[in-house]
């Protein structure tokens, strides 16, 4: 015991150990100094970001929304909206509204890609809400096309026609066609509920089923014409009523004494073929 007492009491034994622990600590802050730096860029360009959001929003979108974001009586407040209500928004063009309607139409996207991810961040920031769905949360991979096309007939062909070609609603508003839009845009749709549409939530209808339903949307947008023209997919009267009257157009008689005289005026088919009483 003696022996230890004096080992633990010689000065190389101190001065081994003075010399470890300086070791371990010059090491942690070595490497705590590498991390940092990355963390510092990561967040300066995160504020960068939600900074040149908040002047493209305090330039095209305070007049109507606030500024402060809390809402007027010329539009509603963005607080709590999330960044995929902005992305859906403003990357279709219906923001900012060029005039006042029953409905902001989609046109030309008025910002570019970096500018719409800027002023989705910022108002990221006011409150939470739905994020911009990932590359996985659009992968139709694993989807289930016939369940999309139950979820699509039960939950969107009363707006949206059941071919995705849109429709008519009430005081002059509309359920926009679907052929054109992207995965992308269907999901934010359906997370944040544009304008006359209803929210989906994920408790409604969670990440699976929105891909079940994007299959099927894309799987529409590519279906062929069998019958040729599609006519708008609106159904059978208005292909009976478009196939009638091009029957009509291509080969119209006039029925005359008898007899069925042809647009060109020769009379191809002789006799009491039909009887004229009968059309008046």
């Amino acid at each position: 015991m003696k022996f230890l007492a004096a080992r633990r009491r010689s000065p190389l034994v101190a001065s081994a150990l003075l010399i470890g622990a300086l070791a371990t600590v010059g090491g942690g802050y070595a490497v705590i100094a590498a991390v940092q730096p990355a963390q510092a860029a990561i967040t300066v360009g995160s504020e960068t970001q939600v900074e040149a959001g908040r002047q493209l929003y305090l330039e095209g979108c305070s007049s109507c929304h606030g500024l402060e974001a809390q809402g007027t009586q010329s539009g509603p407040t963005l607080i709590g909206v999330g960044a995929a209500a902005v992305d859906f928004q403003v990357s279709s063009g219906r923001m900012p509204l060029a005039a006042p309607g029953a409905q902001a139409p989609a046109v030309a996207a008025t910002y570019n890609e970096e500018q719409v991810a800027a002023l989705a961040a910022f108002v990221a920031t006011l409150g939470p809400g739905p994020a911009i769905p990932t590359a996985s949360d659009v992968d139709t991979t694993d989807a289930d096309l016939a369940t999309g096309g139950v979820l699509f007939r039960t939950n969107c062909a009363q707006c949206h026609n059941f071919a995705g070609r849109g429709g008519a609603l009430s005081d002059g508003k509309y359920a926009p066609s679907l052929m054109e839009s992207s995965p992308k845009t269907i999901y934010m749709a359906m997370l944040t509920g544009p304008q006359s549409m209803p929210v989906f939530s994920d408790t409604q209808l969670d990440t699976q089923d929105k891909q079940d339903i994007i299959a099927y949307v894309m799987d529409l947008q590519t279906a062929p014409s069998p019958g040729g023209l599609s006519l708008g997919r609106l159904g059978d009267p208005v292909e009976d009523i478009g196939a009638t009257a091009l029957f009509l157009a291509g080969d119209a008689c006039n029925f005359v004494n008898g007899e069925v005289v042809h647009g060109d005026g020769g009379q191809h088919v002789a006799g009491p073929v039909l009887n004229p009483g009968k059309f008046g």
